[in-house]
């Protein structure tokens, strides 16, 4: 099969490092992809959502399945552009179609999704413009902190707690008065605000039947201790402690097949991933929101927990027969540890030459943000590297991919030295 993944960060280059050992894959292509991706395939210099440069590519490759890594293609009907050409229908994508992509695309969509199939989530209320002033009353009758959810895609920054009624009101004005997220905020979900620990659980679907991925656990906050600026993601743990069996079993008859068979009674097909954000708060799911791919820096430690083939996996979904499909996961602790720019997620260093990556060894390096200059490899995003280890025990992944992450240098680099140590 000639394969081709459309993004360029942690999760496409963990992507490609699995689908490239699949005796399945005969050439793999990584539209735009980044420096790391041309050890597994060839790059191709393509934007995510340039559909029609897209379709030139897949028709002139013979392209025979496309992995859509980011949302922004998928909320933007990469999927539908597919379908709706007779030259592309036939040329699987996984990822799910614009409808079903509002899971992720519209906080509002989600929230009505969830209310309708009894998915257990925060209560909340959605307001805008022309309702501000029933919303700024709204605030003044639940408890604090309170959550502000931008409606639409703000590139992971629409999302505030806040912890007065004097914060959110003003907050809540200059979201949809003043567009602080521009259009992604021109709806505004408020929501009450959960305790406990997040995790995240992955679900691969072909519409019908699905298969249950590694779940995990990622850091979100800039400093040690979860203190400081909300990030893409700093780093990421697999197993989670506390995702037993009992746990996951809740997980699944109350959240799982609740949105599997939801979406189905809804008419809306979804061939590809759900991510589900929980929150466990006195061992009960909830869900805090829906993404309709795979998570940044997750997947590269599920990834590397997948025995099976997942080309084959991949197959399933596009052939909705996924349930025939093997999954074999490994009891092994994957953990990540993601090396970000001087500066980020404020403005930050850029064009900075990487250097000591080739003294990693129990390790991979997946490569995020870079790209080549010569013959140097330089920085070029906030999240630049994402380092990957598989060990026996918790402790050994995570002293290993710390490690491995002092290794490496580049001017500005920074990392957390704290990723998981709040589960061992």
């Amino acid at each position: 099969m000639n394969i081709l993944i459309l993004g360029s960060g942690g999760r496409e280059s963990a992507f490609a490092w699995k689908i490239a050992q699949s005796p399945k894959c005969q050439n793999l292509f990584i539209a735009p992809g980044n420096a790391g991706t041309t050890q597994y395939g060839t790059n191709v210099n393509l934007k995510v959502t340039d559909f029609e440069g897209i379709k030139t590519f897949v028709l002139g490759n013979g392209i025979n399945l496309v992995l859509v890594g980011p949302e922004e293609p998928l909320v933007k009907g990469v999927h539908d552009f597919f379908l709706n050409d007779e030259q592309l229908k036939n040329i699987p994508v996984v990822g799910p179609q614009q409808e079903a992509a509002q899971l992720e695309g519209s906080k509002d969509f989600s929230k009505q999704f969830m209310e309708k199939h009894n998915i257990p989530t925060a209560a909340y209320k959605t307001f805008t413009k022309d309702t501000l002033q029933e919303g700024l009353t709204y605030l003044t009758t639940g408890g604090l902190p309170v959550v502000l959810k931008a409606d639409g895609l703000a590139a992971g920054k629409g999302v505030l707690i806040c912890t007065t009624l004097e914060e959110a009101q003003q907050e809540l004005t200059e979201m949809l008065a003043e567009a602080k997220f521009g259009e992604a905020s021109s709806r505004v979900v408020i929501e009450q605000f959960l305790t406990g620990i997040e995790l995240s659980v992955f679900v691969m679907t072909d519409g019908n039947s699905y298969k249950i991925l590694p779940e995990a656990k990622d850091y979100k906050r800039i400093g040690e201790g979860d203190t400081g600026l909300n990030t893409g993601g700093m780093g990421s743990v697999s197993p989670v402690p506390f995702a037993d069996a009992i746990y996951m079993k809740k997980v699944e008859e109350k959240v799982i097949i609740p949105t599997i068979e939801g979406l189905k009674k809804d008419g809306i097909p979804y061939k590809g991933f759900i991510f589900i954000g929980l929150m466990n708060s006195e061992g009960e799911p909830w869900v805090i929101e829906y993404n309709c791919r795979m998570g940044d820096p997750e997947t590269e430690s599920v990834m590397r927990r997948i025995d099976s083939d997942f080309v084959d996996l991949l197959q399933g979904v596009a052939e909705v027969n996924l349930d025939q499909k093997e999954l074999v996961i490994s009891p092994k602790t994957a953990a990540t540890v993601v090396m970000v720019a001087g500066g980020y997620p404020g403005e930050y260093l850029k064009n900075k030459v990487i250097t000591g990556t080739e003294n990693i060894h129990e390790s991979i390096v997946f490569h995020a943000g870079t790209s080549t200059d010569g013959d140097n490899v330089i920085s070029t995003g906030g999240r630049v590297l994402a380092i990957t280890t598989l060990q026996d025990n918790m402790f050994n992944a995570l002293q290993q991919a710390t490690a491995d992450a002092s290794r490496i240098y580049y001017d500005g680099m920074y990392f957390r030295r704290d990723i998981g140590f709040d589960l061992l």
